[in-house]
């Protein structure tokens, strides 16, 4: 699944990614411009703008309720029933690429000797070039990513459908 994140949710579109997730996001892209990226690249808009929301008649879309990234994230991933779909550490933060393994050894010239020496696994990015090791950041992700698998939303009234195809917690 392949999502557009609106500009009001750059937490979201991050940690979207971090989970392996697809996650198109552009901070200064105009509505008209993200429907037309959205429609052209099969997305489902993720968005707190309902105006944004309405605009989007027929496109799979989801109107993201609250102001907590944690939370935001625990609502995409219950309403598209994502949580068996995860790769945590798999895609590039900054492209949005899909993140390729490489051998140690080839890791020896594109990190400093203090993170060859100490890190036991790599991966590049091969749009960006970036290079990702499970550094000291990587203990503390796990544990949100932890926290946010073990949160389940809790189901809420039936709400009616905006812009087509949205989706709310109930619906599957």
């Amino acid at each position: 699944m392949k999502f557009m994140v609106d500009c009001m949710l750059g937490k979201l579109a991050k940690w979207l990614r971090i989970l392996g997730f697809n996650a198109a996001y552009l901070n200064k892209a105009e509505d008209g411009e993200l429907l037309l990226l959205a429609r052209r690249e099969k997305r489902v808009l993720l968005t707190k703008d309902q105006e944004l929301l309405q605009s989007a008649a027929g496109l799979p879309s989801l109107f993201v309720e609250s102001d907590d990234w944690q939370e935001q994230v625990t609502q995409v991933l219950d309403a598209f029933r994502l949580r068996d779909r995860a790769k945590p550490h798999s895609r590039c933060l900054g492209c949005n690429v899909e993140l390729k393994r490489i051998p140690k050894r080839m890791a020896r010239n594109l990190v400093t000797p203090f993170v060859f020496e100490r890190a036991v696994s790599f991966a590049i990015c091969p749009s960006c070039g970036r290079v990702f090791w499970p550094g000291t950041h990587f203990e503390d992700m796990d544990l949100k990513i932890g926290q946010i698998f073990r949160k389940k939303t809790e189901p809420k009234e039936k709400r009616p459908m905006t812009g087509g195809i949205s989706r709310n917690r109930r619906e599957g």
